[in-house]
């Protein structure tokens, strides 16, 4: 049984991600994400229901068009996997414990908290998606999803605080205080080295991993970033590996990179700068 679901869980993200897909492309260009058929941006043709069979059909078309075989963007096949990914590994992580009473599996066992937790988690995971797959293509993140994201992680966080007690009072002001430290670095850079929509970012990290994962959600971050980055520029300059001048003053997409930060942190529970021996956590 929970064989059979962690396999219907996977799918099931795949099809939500093949729809984040839309939602970031469509995103303030007016178009709607649920109407329109979904065409080729080469020759404009009507796409099927056998070539928008998510994961499958990228591969079997070989990442083309089946009419005039221009290029398909290889992100519609990550953010489809990815999707899947997290919402697995979210299903493992917050309600495998409840299937199992010894050998046996039951349904029964999986609570209502524990599927809300789950769905909330879902949620929380296609918003971000969005975030990090539109702040890449167009290196700004979307106030309505950001405020939309720290709006839900601030009203879980006061939830878990009064009613399951699993919040410290850090914890529910770690948004503001993750977020100060990037929202100084954009008022006295006056945007140049940071812009403010990595604040909003940060403030509703803060609010999902408390202060000791929103902490270390951070620090990873910064860590990722700058070894892509120096990776990137060695590559470039040793192999040639793009046409563009990256440079170390080169303006690059961090939101991302918090976004990675803070997946790693939720399902590993990094403490990288060892807060919870000095708080008492």
């Amino acid at each position: 049984m929970f064989l059979t679901l962690s396999l219907f869980v996977f799918i099931f993200g795949t099809i939500v991600g093949s729809f984040l897909n839309v939602v970031a492309l469509r995103y303030n260009t007016g178009l709607s994400f649920a109407r329109g058929r979904s065409q080729c941006f080469s020759c404009g043709k009507g796409l099927s229901w056998r070539e928008l069979i998510p994961v499958l059909s990228y591969i079997v078309l070989g990442g083309k068009c089946k009419k005039c075989k221009s290029k398909i963007s290889v992100q519609y096949l990550l953010v489809e996997l990815v999707t899947g990914a997290l919402f697995l590994a979210t299903f493992i992580h917050v309600g495998a414990n409840t299937f199992f009473a010894g050998s046996s599996v039951s349904v029964s066992a999986f609570t209502f908290v524990s599927l809300a937790t789950i769905i909330y988690y879902f949620f929380i995971w296609s918003i971000l998606i969005v975030i990090s797959v539109y702040d890449f293509r167009h290196k700004i993140i979307p106030d309505s999803l950001v405020f939309l994201f720290a709006g839900i992680t601030l009203i879980a966080s006061l939830v878990g605080f009064f009613y399951f007690h699993s919040n410290t009072l850090l914890d529910i002001l770690a948004g503001p205080i993750l977020a100060l430290p990037f929202w100084f670095l954009w008022a006295v850079s006056r945007g140049r080295w940071i812009g403010l929509g990595d604040a909003k970012l940060a403030l509703g990290i803060g609010f999902m991993l408390g202060f000791v994962g929103g902490v270390s959600a951070v620090v990873l971050a910064f860590w990722i970033g700058a070894g892509v980055s120096i990776g990137f520029i060695v590559g470039q300059r040793l192999l040639s590996l793009s046409s563009k001048n990256l440079t170390m003053k080169s303006e690059i997409s961090f939101g991302p990179f918090l976004i990675l930060g803070t997946v790693i942190t939720f399902f590993f529970s990094f403490d990288v700068m060892g807060l919870s021996a000095i708080f008492g956590f």
